[in-house]
């Protein structure tokens, strides 16, 4: 009777699969917990350099007398200087992307951060291009000071920190794709040989 049992315990098909198909959801687990991560490598030290940069600048100044803090809170300096929004949404997107929202995406590792930080430092580089035209061409009748040195500053920190989220995310973004297409082959050849088997 035993061996009857045994026999009949290795002629089941769906035993056999069980260890396989746990082995294979702990393979899907993990490489869904891995898609969604970031690996910086070498660019961590430049992004976390430029992101000390960029604090650096908001003590320099962006305009006169006014400095970024003070354009950041729109302080009286920032109001003598006659800041415009520009200036300020520059300012802020710079603080909110450059800074915050990096930092977060360095520390956590996530994807979707770097993409939110690759995506606010990008219009942060439309808005402090308008920032440095709009010190340049005031208007009529308004005496305002150019450019300041965080301003400039500020501006191409922003621009190196796109570059570098940008150069994260696609290496990112190609080996989810390939890994996505390797699961999707392993998935179809997984079907092709059940099939098989059960035919």
């Amino acid at each position: 009777m035993t061996p009857q049992f045994d026999e009949q315990r290795h002629d089941d098909p769906s035993d056999a699969n069980e260890p396989i198909e746990s082995y294979l959801k702990d393979f899907d687990a993990a490489e869904k917990k891995v898609a969604g991560e970031i690996d910086p490598g070498a660019r961590a030290l430049v992004v976390a350099v430029a992101v000390v940069v960029l604090l650096g600048s908001l003590t320099l100044p962006h305009s006169g007398i006014a400095n970024g803090w003070e354009v950041l809170v729109y302080g009286d300096d920032a109001l003598a200087e006659t800041i415009k929004l520009p200036s300020r949404l520059f300012v802020w997107f710079e603080v909110v992307f450059g800074v915050v929202v990096s930092m977060l995406a360095l520390v956590t590792r996530r994807w979707a951060l770097a993409w939110v930080a690759l995506a606010g430092t990008a219009v942060s580089i439309v808005f402090g291009m308008l920032a440095i035209w709009s010190r340049q061409t005031p208007a009529p009748g308004v005496e305002a000071a150019g450019p300041g040195i965080g301003l400039i500053i500020g501006w191409l920190t922003v621009i190196v920190l796109t570059f570098h989220w940008l150069k994260v995310v696609w290496s990112r973004t190609a080996l989810q794709l390939a890994a996505e297409e390797e699961r999707r082959a392993a998935a179809a050849e997984a079907e092709r040989r059940g099939d098989w088997n059960v035919g």
